[in-house]
């Protein structure tokens, strides 16, 4: 998770649990009775216990606000920082002694906001041990020197715990607006898919039967009106498929584009035939395949110029392919725009799927799209009787 996506997270939401440093700086006010202690001429050397306080509390300020930003956390200055802390903290405890014994929590709590892991528990612990031991041996605190120790550990272990998981929270909610707009373009990519596969495809049977119905109607106005009839069940079916694409329900079958690329390639005046082998695909391959098909047909249909097409998918237990050719001109440059939408897309889904698909001059002139994918588990075995052996049917759309 990058740093600014954290950073804009935190601006949305704000930070959970503590608002930032200034939360902290509350605390400073155990230092009161040191205060009182100069204020009252209780100390000697006041001159040097009051710098001593002054530089303590710049310090600790310091360090606070650093530990709210990883990258200046986990810096060396922090560590001089905090080191010049535990000097000044020892020294002024040993050599005052009484309300000054209160700088060892405040020290603890900074060890919290710099420290992590390992180095946190030890320091605690090592701190802890050390504000018992100067109190035992200043004898001069109001409290037992056991308070002293428990209360250093537990001030450094409970802040750390706060903004450690302060932290967590905010990573979490960086992480889940990533994923959520992840899945957003995830989205807007399928249906744009989807939308020029089904678009790209019916527009252009409109456009087909259209100059057909035009080229019939001034010699037999009966066929043209069939083709406006198929013109109108096309767009029909359209706006049913686009419906089911919005909705993400739309499940491609690759025996229903080739029933229906017969007719499509015939009124684009383009002979059409269908050859299989094998066991039918899965489900997953038989809809990804049905989306190849109805591109192909939508390139024979504009871009080719083709006279003839064929459709050949072989299939095994493990991997399935479909090959359409076609004696065309293909669709033009194969980095052209044809190719950086329909195809481009088709091969995406594939990849994704672990298949294939390449596209390209065919071995015998025209164009050729390969489309090749594992074949599902489970698919199932009805229809292969008769293709065990190998042998091709011939069926003419």
């Amino acid at each position: 998770m990058s740093r600014k996506t954290i950073r804009k997270t935190k601006k949305k939401y704000g930070r959970p649990g503590p608002p930032g440093p200034y939360a902290l700086l509350p605390t400073l006010l155990m230092g009161l009775g040191a205060f009182s202690n100069l204020w009252q001429g209780e100390t000697s050397n006041p001159w040097v216990g009051g710098l001593g306080l002054l530089a303590f509390n710049s310090l600790y300020i310091s360090v606070v606000f650093r530990g709210f930003d990883r990258r200046r956390r986990e810096s060396a200055t922090s560590y001089v920082l905090l080191a010049a802390m535990a000097a000044l903290t020892f020294g002024l405890a040993i050599g005052y002694g009484g309300n000054w014994l209160l700088f060892f929590p405040l020290l603890s709590l900074a060890c919290g906001t710099i420290l992590r892991g390992r180095r946190l528990g030890v320091g605690l612990f090592v701190l802890a041990g050390c504000a018992c031991a100067v109190a035992v041996w200043r004898g001069d605190h109001v409290s037992e020197p056991w308070t002293i120790g428990y209360g250093t550990f537990i001030s450094g272990a409970v802040t750390a715990a706060i903004l450690t998981l302060s932290e967590t929270v905010t990573e979490l909610r960086a992480t889940r607006q990533e994923l959520a707009r992840n899945a957003v373009e995830q989205e807007r990519l399928r249906f744009s898919r989807d939308l020029h596969d089904l678009l790209g495809h019916t527009l252009s049977v409109v456009v087909v039967k259209s100059e057909a119905a035009r080229r019939l109607a001034p010699h037999d106005i009966d066929a043209a009106i069939a083709q406006v009839t198929d013109i109108e069940s096309v767009g029909r079916q359209a706006l049913t498929e686009i419906r089911e694409a919005v909705t993400g329900y739309r499940e491609g079958s690759l025996a229903t584009e080739l029933d229906r690329a017969g007719p499509v390639l015939a009124a684009a005046g383009i002979e059409a035939a269908v050859h299989r082998s094998g066991p039918p695909p899965g489900p997953q391959a038989d809809a990804l395949l049905g989306w190849v098909a109805r591109e192909a047909v939508t390139n024979a249909v504009r871009h080719s110029g083709a006279a003839h097409c064929e459709f050949v998918l072989d299939s095994t237990s493990e991997r399935v392919r479909l090959t359409v050719t076609d004696d065309g001109a293909g669709p033009g440059d194969p980095e052209g725009p044809v190719r950086g939408t329909g195809l481009k897309g088709l091969a995406e889904r594939l990849a994704a799927a672990g298949g294939s698909l390449e596209s390209g001059p065919g071995p015998d002139g025209g164009f050729a799209v390969t489309a090749e994918l594992p074949a599902d588990a489970g698919s199932g075995t009805e229809g292969a009787t008769g293709t065990a052996s190998g042998s091709r049917r011939r069926d003419r759309c």
